[in-house]
């Protein structure tokens, strides 16, 4: 027999656990409705489990689960029948995998389940094992092969448990009415953070944003520009509603132009109208319309007009939000 190519026996990796997972649709029923409103009702935590690979497979979708507003973490079944069993309490749910159905350590943790009244949620590749007898919900992950060319490895079988895992996940997003939002607050850190931080979280405020009236001497409006270090002031009028700003570029065009510049107030020498943004947009909004309009900064206003704080470009280019 000629050795296949390893491409090949890609290729057929690819398609096998491509066919595993389309294969899925076909399996849902009822119960996974039921399955994502019990979860979505957990006044606890989820708690994944899983022997071997399909313990691999759980660790992920408890992470998912985590990072997408849905409490859980991940038990060995093996320690939870050796003390760790004290981690589930009243008010949790149980989400267990196993291709076969019949992993004897989780088997082991039915009975006291029951008698917690925690819920258990199967995911098995056979319908009629005991897991799955046992189980309040049963969702099936049942294949026709495994990807490994002896059908022994596990390989379709855990993929088709990632995407069921995944597929609880996004429900509950929908379920549970997660927002954009929601996830920046769950993902401060890493890439995802960063594209999702809003302008408030970024702005200079309080002491830190520079702002005059439109009645200070332009010596002192100066002065707070050189104070706060931002190379613009803001100007308010008497209501503190924002009316323009002053730049390090205005003062230099009014140097080139006036023989006089200290004798005039902010009012008269400031640039009206400046381009503002609410605190709530996303920092990757503001670094866009800085670049687009070629500016470094932009006023951040309340509802009322009045300026709360300012956000930098050079604020934003060390987020690297792109």
């Amino acid at each position: 027999m000629t050795p296949r190519s390893p491409r090949t026996i890609a290729a057929e990796v690819f398609e096998t656990e491509a066919a595993a997972i389309r294969a899925l649709s076909g399996q849902l029923d009822e119960a996974f409705d039921a399955a994502v409103e019990r979860l979505a009702a957990c006044s606890g935590r989820v708690i994944c489990t899983g022997m071997g690979k399909s313990g691999h497979i759980m660790k992920k979708v408890a992470a998912t689960l985590a990072s997408t507003g849905t409490p859980s973490f991940f038990l060995h079944p093996a320690e939870a029948v050796h003390g760790d069993l004290g981690m589930i309490v009243e008010g949790d749910a149980v989400l267990a995998a196993s291709s076969s159905g019949t992993t004897e350590e989780l088997l082991r943790l039915v009975e006291t389940l029951k008698r917690l009244g925690v819920p258990l949620i199967a995911i098995t590749g056979n319908p009629q094992s005991a897991l799955a007898r046992h189980a309040d919900l049963h969702l099936s992950v049942a294949i026709d092969r495994e990807a490994c060319p002896l059908d022994l490895a596990p390989t379709a079988s855990t993929t088709a448990t990632l995407a069921m895992g995944d597929a609880l996940a996004m429900a509950l997003i929908e379920a549970k009415g997660f927002t954009r939002e929601d996830f920046a607050r769950l993902h401060p850190a890493g890439q995802l953070g960063k594209q999702l931080m809003k302008v408030e979280q970024l702005m200079h405020s309080g002491g830190a944003l520079p702002v005059v009236t439109t009645t200070t001497a332009m010596r002192d409006a100066i002065y707070e520009m050189s104070k706060k270090g931002l190379g613009i002031t803001a100007v308010v009028d008497g209501e503190g509603k924002l009316a323009g700003c002053i730049s390090d570029g205005d003062l230099r065009r009014l140097l080139a132009t006036d023989d006089a510049p200290l004798g005039h107030l902010a009012g008269e020498c400031m640039k009206p109208n400046p381009k503002t943004i609410p605190p709530g947009e996303l920092a990757a909004a503001a670094l866009h319309e800085m670049e687009e309009r070629r500016i470094t900064s932009l006023f951040v206003c309340d509802k009322a007009g009045r300026p709360i704080g300012i956000v930098h470009l050079h604020d934003l280019w060390g987020l690297e939000l792109f």
